[in-house]
């Protein structure tokens, strides 16, 4: 996936994190891509001439929906010409989208075409018609838009805040700190966090120090695997291998080396 530089407008720029592009005009190509945990959630649109699967649970996808948490290592996988438009979404949106428990969302994708109580495939139609990624994108927009205006779930600033803070320490914070940057009880965070993102505290800033390791990793600017283990928060080494391990299915070393 490529990141790209989009205008959010204001209205839905506290619920969109990025967007995020795809394209291969190959016959011959098979396309894997990986689906490491990041702490995102996001919708996705793809046109491809062949079905697109997630593995390794052989799922064939529609050609619009919303994933949730990804917590083990899963792959978006298609053989041909395609092309797809993420719009990576923060930790708490799927919940005002679709007013469902998030955990239900982990590892998992919602078709957005079964959805009855609004004409989602009015949108559908025209993101189909459209070649545009500025057009697709408002499109999405105004889906979200009356996703979240049918569902008008009340929004919970301490957990936004609180998902901010561990983002912006990069998952190193411990709860007990957390805690004293809100008006929340250790209890109260816990239960609000898990209706609002589908994981506790503890998992996402798991999540969020793994993926600042795996960046880290990415960008070799490192020589020794301790380097960014311990620049990463972990404990030691072998910490962070397993927790690398459990998210990618790959020791750090393995993936280091298939850059």
């Amino acid at each position: 996936m490529i990141k790209t530089e989009f205008h959010i407008d204001k209205d839905l720029a506290p619920y969109v994190n990025s967007i995020m592009i795809g394209k291969n005009t190959s016959f011959d190509s098979h396309t894997n891509i990986p689906l490491y945990a990041d702490g995102y959630p996001g919708i996705m649109f793809q046109q491809s001439q062949k079905d697109f699967y997630i593995l390794p649970k052989k799922k064939k996808l529609s050609e619009l929906f919303l994933y949730g948490q990804t917590l083990d290592p899963l792959f978006l996988d298609v053989k041909g010409p395609h092309n797809y438009v993420v719009v990576q979404l923060y930790p708490f949106a799927s919940k005002y989208l679709l007013d469902i428990d998030p955990k239900e969302l982990n590892d998992e994708c919602y078709d957005l075409l079964q959805i009855k109580y609004i004409n989602v495939n009015r949108f559908f139609n025209q993101l189909k018609k459209s070649v545009n990624l500025a057009e697709q994108i408002k499109i999405i927009s105004n889906l979200m838009r009356e996703l979240i205006l049918k569902n008008n779930i009340p929004e919970n600033d301490n957990i936004q805040k609180a998902i901010s803070i561990i983002i912006e320490s990069k998952g190193q914070i411990k709860i007990k700190d957390l805690l004293e940057q809100l008006p929340l009880t250790e209890r109260t965070l816990e239960r609000s966090f898990t209706a609002y993102v589908g994981l506790s505290p503890k998992q996402f800033s798991k999540i969020i120090q793994f993926q600042s390791s795996l960046n880290k990793l990415s960008k070799a600017k490192f020589q020794k695997l301790t380097d960014i283990a311990i620049d990463s928060g972990f404990t030691d080494q072998s910490h962070f291998i397993r927790t690398f391990k459990s998210y990618t299915g790959q020791t750090p070393s393995f993936y280091y080396r298939n850059l």
